[in-house]
């Protein structure tokens, strides 16, 4: 079983640490999980256009991603996840609003003439 099947089959934050040998802290991690995956996830989209993905074996393959869940992980050691905003949810509630359309009603449709 190749590298990548094995981290498709995890379950939990933790078990991607363990499996890649990555130290955390549990209250971290507790508080981050989705956002640590995803900036990792993040970090490996940006390999993979470097084309590292496809030219790794297991062996190079386990260290780039031990080495973006490190760096992900330390993102959210030094920041939050509100501060970092990865989630849609996050980055509208900073969105500008627009100005609310406001419609036109003639005067002619309130006097009747």
């Amino acid at each position: 079983m190749s590298l990548l099947d094995e981290l498709h089959q995890l379950s939990s934050a933790e078990d991607f640490f363990e499996l890649l040998g990555v130290d955390y802290d549990p209250q971290v991690v507790q508080v981050a999980r989705l956002h640590i995956l995803r900036r990792m996830g993040q970090y490996l989209r940006g390999s993979e256009v470097e084309g590292a993905l496809e030219s790794a074996d297991d062996t190079e393959l386990y260290a780039l991603c031990g080495e973006h869940l490190a760096q992900a992980y330390a993102d959210f050691v030094a920041s939050s996840p509100i501060a970092e905003r990865l989630f849609k949810v996050h980055k509208d509630a900073v969105a500008p609003k627009p100005e609310p359309n406001r419609p036109f009603v003639p005067l002619d449709a309130l006097t009747g003439g």
